[in-house]
């Protein structure tokens, strides 16, 4: 015996576009958080080699590295931003540090929820 399917479809098609524009919705999130992790690796990865130049500083690396986080994502992730010195591979390197909000629903997120850092070798100082 068959039921009577009659009336089910606009039921099915309410329930399938919900269901599509959440899966949508989630890659789009997933998409705006690969972005800013990426744009955050790269301002790092720009401070430190701005900072590892021989006639410059490590506060000027920093520096150069808010400037390009305020200017393509703004200002909010911008706050905590730290440079040092390290070692790698047995050279010197300088290590810029980007800690930032992690966007979870839109550009709203968990504070400090993304960390990435930025690495650059030393030039000498002749």
């Amino acid at each position: 015996m068959r039921g009577d399917d009659r009336g089910s479809a606009p039921v099915e098609f309410v329930l399938v576009g919900t269901l599509l524009t959440l899966v949508a919705l989630s890659v789009l999130q997933i998409a705006l958080a690969s972005h800013i992790r990426s744009t955050l690796i790269d301002a790092a990865a720009e401070g430190a080699r701005h900072a590892s130049l021989a006639d410059t500083s490590l506060e000027a690396g920093v520096d150069r590295t808010r400037d390009l986080i305020s200017t393509a994502l703004g200002p909010g992730y911008a706050r905590a931003v730290t440079a040092t010195t390290s070692e790698f591979a047995g050279a010197p390197v300088v290590v810029i540090t980007v800690r930032a909000p992690l966007p979870l629903l839109g550009m709203a997120g968990l504070d400090d929820g993304l960390e990435v850092s930025g690495r650059a070798a030393i030039e000498p100082r002749d």
